[in-house]
């Protein structure tokens, strides 16, 4: 995993919804379809039964690969989809951790990581040129069974990705120093993603072990320090060897392209690919049945809530009770209306997050749930509580209604996981990777809706009983519980031994003699929507963007009101006022306003940001009416009843609690302070540990009253929907909505005046990393610099290639990934470049940070470089449209900030009108590093003697006397 997708071990603790691809962290933290004629009903409808039509009419088209199998074994499947100017291109590995050898866990990672640098005929870093360069991207993932690596690309650049490919597949290149800077690179993965955060330990490291008994899945995926240092050259030379071969691979091609072409350049780059006439080897364990429940206790240090899992060995993906196991998750814990939510989180109030998550992997699969404690609750009241609900399913059948809610949920979330061609790719490939059958991401959809009641109930008794129960309790570790360890030499079915020896040695070729790549075709022009545009009676102003695609539609309701309206002293109450739509109004009860959402297949929630708050709602279009009436409901008439709010509050404290746990979080929650100080940019947006039990219902209903208004409100709608159905939809939802008599709020200097940058160190004693943070005020979203600033960010700190990227993680192997971000708003934003690292490298990792900045404004980017920072971000544009949602937030972007809609066609040719003088002007002008400030979190004996010889006036402030309420942090 190169970057931010996700993979390894951990992959199995997400929830997974019906297709695997798709998925929500489990941390805190085809051809189109008509459009369906909506059911509508007046706005008096709203005061009616709290029943809700279930959905009758989505269908989800099929994936319509085309196959064929080459001579040398490799299958190929192909999709043409005419509605897009990209094609996806995705290479699935039938290897994966399980397939580590004895002594190298986390080996499969670390190879996925090397197969991205150079081939006989490719220099290092030349795909990121090929990819990324162009507008496109590229990313791998490693998971238990597989090893992926995916491509998206204006379709004019196809060929040159199949001949990469190819390449990569055919001749890679690794040499001493690349291998041992890629090692480091993972080192570093592994410190960010298992010890740095709090439950990383917990469902990266212990969680398969107690799961696993004999099967190498029992092993972390992204392996331990130690084996990664056992590595060798050697080893990765005769893994390449073992497994890298074309019948071992399959090539999936999805998007706008020429099939004949298409067919031409595979068998020119991929056909004379030679097979191996040698075995694999043999690795098909076989999971003994578990004779016995089994139970331990883990800790770890920074763990702000104590954590229960309980795991129960069910069945392999291509088993038939999978359907039945995988809607039973769905009514266990998906939604606010599921079991596990009501009675944990809402009923007892005993934790703060509550769900489940199913893993079906290609040679066996559990499901486990799990709860993060809130409060004074202890770990046996989660533990009792989660077998509570679980015997509920072995004693009793599940009604009808949480019957049908869950396939609708499943099914509308299986639509949306098809919007895009990448998408598309990925769940056939997941269909291939563990079934061999590319029917099956189809056929699942049909075995879903055959699921009843008597099913689940059979596999409840089956599978998920008190015999059976795996039982894991992770506490903080303090002195007298120290920090467990991670178990180490474990046994695998693959030894060193069973690799193929090495191939011979390649190099990359002269210059001249290298086979150049392909150039890059004739241009596909993205288009957008045409954009309608209406203004109800009472104000409210509606936005239509329509598409062709897939059958779904999405809603956005914005106001002009934000965190940085928070009055002092209530920082968070924007938020908290967002979130408490969904819990009441004065006709629905909160677990009815979420079972209604849910039997509608719907999304319905609303969040607030700095300058703006957002309403969403994404539904299938035959049931898009009823969810926007729905939404008006909520928007409405929240009843803000005082027991909800509690409710909320608790479990925002206890979000609070963890996101103070993990370094990068503390971070950027104290980075406004550091930059605005006491202005209301400064204050936390999702509160602090004082500000948000002090948050009153009347302080809700003021602030909702105030800026929750029609005349300061956009409606968006996006996807399947005609201009003149959405003026229908809005007038009956909003049309009636009157203007209340209170004035409007309004904020004035939200920035507040500019303050003396500072350097602050967080100690965080134990911190599995460092988080470094380089900030500074920018510009407002209608500033002449926006435009030249988002291009030099990109070029800092954008992607895999840009500066800080390549000096940090590229180079010196001293991150896992360094980035930068452009945070505009509609006053002065803040700019920052930020990373993680070891905690002995922090002062050193500030440095390059800071030099990069200071070089930004001292000279110039070359054409040549800046040429591929801007395709990025037109790339980046082009696929954010493919989606709905995605659509509809910049369109309702571009109102909030109050620009001409004609920005959203104009967008491409202004970032590409960007010049390097440009550059270089706005970021001496804006970024100069005299007026940066550093944020470190971190462990801070390791780094703080270094940092104040290079800052004598660094501020040092201990964890536990944080005070984020205060301009000062103090």
């Amino acid at each position: 995993m190169r970057l931010s997708t996700k993979g390894l071990k951990e992959i199995r603790m997400f929830k997974r919804h019906l297709i695997v691809t798709a998925a929500a962290t489990a941390l805190m933290m085809g051809a189109a379809l008509p459009a369906v004629a909506f059911e509508t009903a007046p706005a008096s409808a709203r005061a009616a039964s709290a029943q809700v039509q279930a959905p009758a009419g989505v269908e989800v088209p099929p994936l319509g690969f085309e196959r064929r199998v080459l001579d040398n074994g490799m299958e190929v499947y192909t999709a043409l989809d005419r509605n897009t100017s990209n094609v996806a291109v995705q290479v699935w590995y039938r290897v994966g951790s399980k397939d580590d050898p004895q002594g190298r866990s986390g080996f499969a990672h670390l190879f996925e990581h090397l197969l991205f640098k150079a081939t006989r005929n490719m220099p290092e870093e030349t795909l990121d040129r090929l990819t990324e360069d162009v507008g496109g991207y590229n990313n791998a993932f490693t998971a238990d069974d597989v090893t992926a690596y995916h491509e998206v690309v204006p379709a004019n650049h196809l060929e040159r990705i199949l001949f990469a490919e190819a390449e990569r597949l055919g001749s890679l290149v690794v040499d001493e120093d690349t291998f041992i800077s890629e090692r480091d690179v993972v080192k570093n993965e592994y410190r960010q993603r298992i010890l740095a955060s709090p439950y990383g330990r917990l469902f990266g490291l212990f969680m398969p072990q107690m799961i696993y008994q004999e099967h190498p899945y029992r092993r972390p995926g992204i392996g331990s320090i130690e084996d990664l240092d056992a590595a060798t050259l050697d080893d990765v030379l005769r893994f390449h060897e073992t497994y890298y071969r074309p019948d071992n691979a399959i090539l999936i091609v999805a998007g706008n392209f020429d099939q004949a072409q298409l067919d031409g350049w595979i068998d020119q780059y991929f056909a004379p690919l030679e097979r191996p006439d040698r075995p694999m080897p043999a690795n098909d364990v076989a999971e003994p049945d578990i004779t016995g429940p089994r139970e331990a206790t883990f800790y770890a240090p920074n763990v702000p809530l104590p954590a229960v899992v309980l795991s129960w060995p069910t069945v392999a993906y291509d088993h038939p009770d999978r359907a039945a196991l995988t809607v039973l998750d769905g009514i266990l814990s998906t939604g606010e209306s599921s079991r596990m939510y009501r009675s944990l989180v809402y009923d007892q109030q005993i934790a703060a997050q509550a769900s489940s998550m199913p893993d079906f992997a290609q040679q066996a699969g559990y499901l486990a749930a799990y709860s993060l404690m809130a409060g004074e609750a202890t770990p046996e009241q989660g533990i009792a509580s989660i077998q509570a609900e679980i015997a509920r399913f072995r004693n009793e059948r599940v009604t009808d209604a949480e019957l049908t809610e869950a396939k609708n949920e499943l099914i509308a979330g299986a639509l949306r996981e098809r919007e895009t061609t990448d998408q598309r790719a990925s769940a056939l490939g997941w269909a291939l990777i563990m079934t061999g059958d590319p029917a099956t991401a189809d056929n699942e959809i049909a075995a879903i809706q055959a699921v009843t009641a008597a099913d689940i109930q059979r596999v409840a008794r089956r599978y998920l009983t008190p015999e059976r129960t795996i039982t894991v309790r992770y506490l903080n570790a303090d002195d007298a519980n120290p920090p467990s360890e991670q178990v180490l030499n474990v046994t695998a079915p693959v030894t060193l031994d069973d690799l193929a020896p090495a191939g011979e040695l390649v190099t990359l070729a002269p210059e001249a003699e290298r086979v150049p790549i392909p150039e890059p075709g004739a241009p596909l022009e993205p288009v957008t929507p045409q954009i309608s545009e209406r203004t109800l009676a009472n104000g409210v102003r509606v936005l239509v963007a329509p598409t062709g695609g897939l059958p779904l539609i999405s809603a956005r309701l914005s106001f002009d009101a934000g965190t940085a309206d928070d009055p002092q002293g209530r920082a968070g109450l924007a938020g908290l006022t967002a979130s408490m739509i969904n819990q009441g109004t004065s006709r629905l009860s909160p677990p009815e306003i979420a079972t209604q959402i849910e039997q509608l297949g719907a999304s319905i929630g609303a969040g607030a940001g700095v300058d703006f708050t957002n309403v969403y709602a994404n539904a299938p279009a035959d049931v898009f009416g009823q969810t926007l009436t729905l939404m008006a409901e909520l928007v409405r008439d929240p009843a803000f009843a005082a027991e909800e709010l509690e409710r909320q509050q608790s479990q925002a404290m206890d979000g609070l609690r963890v996101a103070l746990s993990e370094p990068g979080s503390i971070a950027s929650q104290s980075v406004g302070r550091v930059i605005y100080g006491a202005a209301p940019y400064g204050a936390p947006g999702s509160g602090t540990l004082t500000t948000v039990p002090a948050i009153t219902r009347d302080d809700l209903a003021a602030f909702h009253t105030a800026n929750w208004r029609p005349s300061t409100a956009t409606l968006v709608f996006s996807g399947d929907i005609t201009p003149e159905a959405a003026w229908a939809l809005a007038e009956q939802a909003f049309g009636d909505w009157a203007e209340p008599s209170a004035p409007t709020a309004t904020v004035d200097d939200s920035a507040g005046a500019a303050l003396a940058p500072r350097v602050v160190v967080i100690d965080q004693p134990g911190a599995g990393q460092a988080a470094v943070v380089a900030a500074r005020r920018s510009v407002a979203r209608d500033d002449a610099d926006y435009y030249p600033l988002l291009v030099g960010t990109n070029l800092l700190g954008g992607g895999y290639s840009s500066r800080l990227n390549q000096e940090i993680r590229i180079k010196r192997g001293l991150s896992y990934g360094a980035g930068a971000s452009l945070g505009a708003r509609a006053d002065q934003g803040v700019f920052t470049a930020s990373t993680q690292t070891p905690n002995e490298n922090a002062v050193e990792v500030a440095g390059l940070i800071l030099a990069e900045l200071a070089r930004l404004s001292a000279e110039p980017a070359s054409e040549a470089e800046l040429g591929p920072r801007q395709a990025t971000i037109v790339g980046g544009f082009g696929r954010s449209l493919e989606t709905v949602d995605g659509l509809g937030s910049w369109v309702a972007n571009l109102a909030l900030y109050d620009l001409p809609m004609s920005d959203l066609a104009a967008y491409a040719g202004r970032v590409n009108a960007v010049t390097p003088e440009e550059v270089q002007a706005a970021a001496g002008r804006v970024l100069a590093v005299d007026g940066i400030s550093l944020v470190i979190v971190g462990d801070a004996s390791l780094f703080i003697d270094d940092l104040r010889a290079a800052y004598p006036d660094v501020e040092v402030i201990p964890l536990d006397q944080l005070n984020l309420d205060s301009a000062t942090l103090r």
